[in-house]
């Protein structure tokens, strides 16, 4: 397995794979294209705020991941949200999620407090993943308020 971090030249299969995930069960409800476009240009502009990795496996691009950034008190510090991880069908079940998870792990914890992810209940694949990798439940309720459209 590969990770290679997205570029401009990645547009195509970048925007493929987001519109895959946005259409998964793994999501409550798909998002605007314009969103992930959004996305993608924050992605190409700096890796201050967001990155993203395609994931490569056998030579053939199978998902991506996204990276978000951030600081909190709580933590005492930089905190690194997990924000999407997205495997083709096909390839799930094979270990790919785990290894890009630890190599995150590797990868960032000497600089963040904190990983941090989210996932839906009913993905219990994902859930149990993400147990078995250390990950503990939190008892919030996210809330959100959206401004502007698309």
């Amino acid at each position: 397995m590969e990770l290679r971090r997205v570029t401009a030249a990645d547009k195509e299969i970048y925007m493929a794979l987001a519109e895959e995930f946005y259409r998964s069960p793994a999501v409550l409800h798909p998002i605007a294209t314009s969103s992930i476009r959004a996305a993608f240009a924050e992605i190409c502009r700096s890796d201050e705020y967001l990155e993203a990795f395609l994931i490569i496996s056998d030579g053939e691009t199978v998902g991506y991941t996204q990276l978000a950034k951030t600081f909190s008190q709580e933590a005492g510090g930089r905190v690194l949200w997990i924000e999407e991880l997205y495997l083709r069908p096909s390839w799930r079940g094979l270990g790919l999620g785990t290894e890009v998870l630890r190599w995150i792990e590797r990868e960032y914890t000497p600089r963040f407090k904190r990983l941090r992810l989210e996932a839906e209940p009913a993905n219990a694949r994902a859930m149990s993943l993400y147990a078995k990798l250390g990950y503990k439940k939190l008892d919030y309720v996210q809330m959100i308020k959206e401004y502007g459209s698309g």
